[in-house]
C-alpha cells in the first residue's frame, strides 16, 4: 500500500470521521505526555506505569483475542514489527527515560512535534515516497525549535533527554507507517501494540529486572495512571489514531499530531505548574501555523487529483 494515497482528499464522511478521531487522539496524547512527566512526582516506577499502560488493555481485550487470532496471524511480519515496536514497550521506555530529564512540553514537542518529519524521512528512505509539505514541515520544525529553546535550561541532562525523545519520535514514525502498510483494522492494530509489550513487561517484572512500588502506592495514583495510561493511551488513543490514519492518511495524521505540544503547553500550566516563556509561546503559534499550512497545501494538491 502506498503513502501516495495520503495526498488524495478523502470523501467528506470519511474525512469527518478521521478528523474527529484525530481530535480525540490529540487529547489523549496530551494526557500521555503530562502523565509521563508526572511519573517523577509519583511513587510509581516507570516500569510500574508500563505495566499499567499495557497490562490494563491486555486484560480488558482478552475476551476479544480468540476472534482476532486469524487476523493477527495474517499481518505481514515487517509492518507488524513496525507497529509493535513503534508504539509498544521500546517507545514507552524511551519516552519515560527522556521525560525524566525534561518537561511535559519537551515530551510532547520532541515526540509528537517532530513526528511529521520522522514520517516524511522514513517514508522517503524506506518506501521511496514523497508528498510531504516542505513549507509546512519547515514551519513546524522552526516552531518546535523555538518551543524547546524557550523552555531554557539546556544542560547535559536535558540534551540527553531530548536525544531519547527524538529517538522515540523515529519509532512513532515507524508505527505510523506500519499501520498504513499493514492495512489492518484499528482493533487488530491495538492488539499488535498491546500483547507483545504486555507479555514482555510482565516477564521482565516477574524476573526482577525492574523494581516495583505498586504495593506502597496510594490507590488514587494507581487509579489515575491506570485510567490515563491503560485506558486513555492504551485503548482510546491507539484506536482513534488507527481510525484517523485509515481515513486521513499517515502523513496528514502525523502532521496534525504536531498540535499536541500546543495542548500540553497550555495544560501543563495549571496541572504541573510549568510556566511557558514568550519564546515558547511563539513556538507554539508557529507549530499551529505549520500544521495549518501543511494540511492546506495537501488539500489544495489533492483537489486536482481524482480519488483512486
Amino acid at each position: 500500500m502506498s503513502l501516495a494515497t495520503t495526498a488524495v482528499a478523502p470523501p467528506l464522511s470519511n474525512a469527518l470521521i478521521g478528523w474527529a478521531a484525530m481530535g480525540a487522539a490529540l487529547v489523549t496524547w496530551s494526557g500521555f505526555s503530562l502523565s509521563m512527566r508526572g511519573i517523577g512526582a509519583s511513587a510509581l516506577s516507570p516500569s510500574d506505569v508500563a505495566l499499567m499502560r499495557f497490562g490494563v488493555p491486555a486484560l480488558l481485550l482478552l475476551p476479544l483475542l480468540p476472534s482476532r487470532l486469524r487476523a493477527l496471524r495474517a499481518v505481514r511480519v515487517g509492518p507488524a514489527l513496525m507497529i509493535a515496536f513503534g508504539a509498544g514497550l521500546p517507545f514507552f521506555a524511551l519516552v519515560a527515560a527522556g521525560g525524566r530529564f525534561t518537561s511535559a512540553a519537551h515530551v510532547s514537542a520532541l515526540v509528537a512535534g517532530t513526528a511529521p518529519l520522522a514520517v516524511a524521512i522514513l517514508g522517503r528512505l524506506l518506501l521511496g515516497q514523497r508528498g510531504a509539505s516542505v513549507p509546512g514541515l519547515a514551519v513546524i520544525v522552526l516552531g518546535i525549535a523555538l518551543l524547546v529553546a524557550g523552555l531554557g535550561g539546556l544542560d547535559a541532562s536535558v540534551l540527553a533527554g531530548a536525544t531519547l525523545l527524538l529517538a522515540a519520535s523515529l519509532l512513532w514514525g515507524l508505527y505510523t507507517l506500519g499501520m498504513r502498510l499493514a492495512g489492518v483494522t484499528p482493533m487488530t492494530c491495538l492488539m499488535l501494540v498491546t500483547y507483545p509489550s504486555a507479555l514482555a513487561i510482565a516477564l521482565l517484572k516477574a524476573g526482577g529486572v525492574f523494581e516495583t512500588h505498586l504495593g506502597s502506592v496510594d490507590p488514587h495514583q494507581l487509579l489515575l495512571f491506570s485510567a490515563v495510561q491503560g485506558i486513555g493511551t492504551g485503548i482510546v488513543s491507539t484506536l482513534v489514531y488507527a481510525i484517523a490514519v485509515r481515513h486521513l492518511g499517515a502523513l496528514r495524521c502525523a502532521t496534525t499530531g504536531a498540535l499536541a505540544p500546543v495542548l500540553v503547553t497550555i495544560a501543563a500550566i495549571p496541572l504541573l505548574g510549568e510556566q511557558p516563556t514568550p519564546l515558547t509561546l511563539v513556538g507554539v503559534a508557529a507549530v499551529a501555523l505549520g500544521v495549518a499550512l501543511a494540511n492546506a497545501r495537501r488539500a489544495t494538491k489533492a483537489g486536482g487529483r481524482a480519488a483512486p
